[in-house]
């Protein structure tokens, strides 16, 4: 399988787990306790990354030799074997080719998501009370903790906003493809008329940037503003000022935490918002200055939804940048994500974006 060996960079690899291997034995490795953790934690992704290959090869190779050894002897009970052998090499394979669709420096990272109701009051609200769900559900499908940072619930129905993080492998390089406007097309379950309504959320998606990540944030540039939480939680929450709210002066990036009952919680965990979101900053600067923006990539804002879930006349949700659709809505709301996330990262890597705009009704 050279030509695997190959495609999966495992040369590659190795040769940096080496790399890091020997820095290690040096004595000046420790000095740096912050970048010897980093190194560290990407030898560990690394060899992660070569067993698992490894491994696949190994299974292969055993297939392999099943069939040859089937065919020779003529041998239908080892073909079946063989048969049942190769099986479950395409869905790790399938793993493996994604492994390599993440290899931005973040993807590894957890994810911080926040959720936007649009314009149109409640029904835009319930929509984002729908993406909420159907984001906790993917989270649940592959392990990953999703925890509540601030929530803040509509008038009648929904949720205005909700900031959440999702935590586990490759969260962020997952979830990035989900940042930008989403629309629902449906009948509308808050109208006697029952008429057909739109509604658009948007979807803010940003990795979790480490303590020991160097953002620099001057408290001077800081104003910290402590409240009565105001949800649900418990007596503990709802009668002291354990709510944080942290606004960046130079930046005007505010971040608010309610969930926690200890103030010093919600307010680490608000920092952590902090920095991911400054560090998102930064990496717009960076896109802009170097004119390295996909062509195909919108920016986050009303009439250029990335894609559209429409439930009546009939059920779709299409993505636009990547052209993968669904017609099972219901199946997709309800967490089954997987086809648009690797549709997006196969177009980022390809730079073959879908072409022409259209749209669905």
């Amino acid at each position: 399988m050279i030509s695997s060996e190959v495609h999966f960079d495992l040369a590659k690899k190795t040769r940096r787990i080496e790399e890091i291997a020997d820095l290690s034995n040096q004595e000046s490795f420790w000095q740096d306790n912050k970048k010897a953790k980093l190194l560290t934690q990407e030898k560990s992704r690394l060899e992660n990354e070569v067993n698992s290959f490894k491994e696949l090869d190994g299974s292969y190779s055993d297939a392999e030799t099943m069939f040859q050894m089937a065919e020779e002897e003529k041998d239908e009970s080892l073909l079946q074997e063989a048969s049942d052998m190769i099986a479950p090499l395409s869905e790790k394979f399938e793993k493996a080719e994604l492994q390599k669709m993440l290899s931005d420096p973040m993807d590894p990272k957890n994810a911080i998501v926040t959720i936007n109701a649009g314009s149109g009051g409640t029904e835009s609200q319930d929509w984002a009370q729908m993406l909420f769900r159907m984001y906790q559900m993917w989270a649940k499908s592959h392990g990953y903790d999703a925890k509540v940072l601030d929530v803040l619930p509509g008038e009648e129905a929904g949720l205005k906003n909700v900031a959440f993080t999702v935590n586990g492998p490759n969260a962020y390089g997952m979830l990035k493809s989900e940042a930008g406007v989403h629309r629902l097309v449906r009948i509308s379950p808050f109208d006697s008329n029952a008429r057909r309504h739109t509604s658009f959320t948007s979807v803010f998606v940003t990795p979790e940037v480490e303590d020991d990540f160097e953002v620099v944030i001057n408290p001077a540039d800081l104003r910290i503003d402590v409240y009565r939480s105001g949800g649900k939680g418990g007596q503990g929450v709802n009668t002291t000022d354990s709510a944080v709210r942290i606004t960046h002066n130079p930046s005007g990036i505010v971040v608010t935490c309610q969930q926690e009952r200890s103030q010093i919680k919600n307010k680490d965990l608000a920092m952590k918002v902090l920095r991911s979101r400054l560090y998102e900053r930064h990496l717009e600067e960076e896109k802009k200055k170097m004119d390295a923006i996909e062509n195909s990539k919108k920016e986050i804002s009303w009439g250029s939804q990335i894609r559209s879930y429409v439930l009546h006349p009939y059920k779709m949700v299409k993505d636009h940048r990547t052209g993968f659709t669904s017609s099972s809505a219901d199946t997709v709301l309800d967490g089954d994500l997987d086809g648009y996330m690797k549709a997006f990262l196969t177009c980022k890597i390809t730079g073959e974006w879908a072409r022409g705009g259209d749209d669905v009704e």
